[in-house]
C-alpha cells in the first residue's frame, strides 16, 4: 500500500509554497506601525489558511484514489495499536520537561518552573489565543504530515533518511513564522538566537521519536497527533525557563540515539515491512 503514496514532490511542494506565500505576507503585515482590526483579521485568516493547507493537499490526494482513502480511514482504527504507547507518550512529553526542569534546578535555576502557570511563554500575535495555537496546530499538522507525507518519503527512503529529510523540510516550513512579530518562532529568535537554534535542533530528534511510535503502532495517525499535542501542552503549561527546554532537547537526543541503536532494522532498512 505504501507504494501508492507516490506523489511526495506534489504534496510537499504545494504544502510549502502556499503557507510561505501567505505567511511572508502575514510577516509584512505584522510589522506595520498601525494595525487596524481589519488587518488583524486578515493576518489571522491568512495564517490559518496556511496552517491547514497541507491537510487539504493531503485530502485532495486521498479523495483522488479510493485505495488511498480506504487506507487513510483504517489508520484511525486501534487495530495494531499498543496501548502502552499512551503511557509512553505521556512519559516522554510531560516526563521529559519535568526532568529537564529538575536538572536545571540542580544547576541553580528557580524551582518556580514547576508552577502550573497556565500562561504560555508566547502570544499568537493574532486574534486567536496562544492556547488555540498550541492545541489546534499539532492536530491539523499531523493529519497532513502523518497521513500522507511521512509515508510518501518512507516508500523512497529508509525511515532514518525520511525522518531527517522531513526534519529539514519542517524547519523550513516554519521559516516565515520566524518573521511574524509576536509569533512563537519569532519570539524565540528575538529572545536569544540560541533558543531558535534549539528549536531547529529539536526537530530531528522529535521526528525520530514520533516516527518510531508511528510505525510501532501500525501507522495509526492518532499516535503522532497525541505525541505532538502532548509535547506542545507539556512545554507551555509550566513556567518553564527557556534553558530547561534546551536541556529537554538533550534528553530527547539521548533517547533518539537509543531508539536508533535498538531499532536499527526499522530505521536503516529501506525495504518496508507492512502489516
Amino acid at each position: 500500500m505504501l507504494q501508492k503514496y507516490n506523489r511526495p514532490i506534489f504534496f510537499f511542494g504545494i504544502s510549502l509554497v502556499i503557507p510561505w506565500i501567505l505567511w511572508f505576507f502575514v510577516a509584512y503585515l505584522s510589522h506595520l506601525s498601525e494595525k487596524t482590526p481589519f488587518i488583524l483579521w486578515v493576518e489571522t485568516i491568512l495564517w490559518l489558511v496556511g496552517l491547514v493547507a497541507p491537510f487539504f493537499v493531503a485530502m485532495y490526494l486521498f479523495f483522488k484514489d479510493s485505495e488511498l482513502l480506504k487506507d487513510f480511514k483504517k489508520r484511525f482504527s486501534f487495530n495494531g495499536v499498543h496501548f502502552s504507547s499512551i503511557f509512553i507518550i505521556l512519559a516522554l512529553t510531560f516526563g521529559s520537561i519535568i526532568l529537564a526542569q529538575a536538572i536545571s534546578v540542580l544547576l541553580g535555576y528557580s524551582a518556580d518552573q514547576f508552577v502550573v502557570s497556565g500562561n504560555p511563554s508566547f502570544s499568537s500575535g493574532m486574534l486567536v489565543s496562544a492556547w488555540f495555537l498550541i492545541m489546534f496546530a499539532p492536530v491539523v499538522e499531523e493529519l497532513a504530515w502523518h497521513s500522507y507525507g511521512t509515508d510518501a518519503l518512507r516508500q523512497k527512503f529508509s525511515l532514518f533518511a525520511a525522518s531527517m529529510i522531513f526534519a529539514i523540510y519542517w524547519a523550513l516550513w516554519h521559516l516565515p513564522l520566524g518573521f511574524v512579530k509576536g509569533y512563537y518562532q519569532n519570539q524565540v529568535v528575538v529572545e536569544w538566537p540560541v533558543y531558535g537554534l534549539n528549536f531547529i535542533l529539536s526537530v530531528p530528534v522529535f521526528m525520530i521519536i514520533m516516527n518510531w511510535l508511528y510505525y510501532k503502532n501500525n501507522r495509526n495517525i492518532l499516535i503522532p497527533v497525541a505525541f505532538h499535542l502532548c509535547a506542545n501542552v507539556a512545554n507551555e503549561m509550566f513556567a518553564t525557563h527557556p534553558d530547561s527546554k534546551v536541556i529537554q532537547t538533550g534528553i530527547f537526543a539521548i533517547l533518539a540515539g537509543y531508539i536508533l541503536w535498538s531499532e536499527r532494522k526499522m530505521f536503516f532498512t529501506k525495504t518496508l515491512e507492512e502489516k
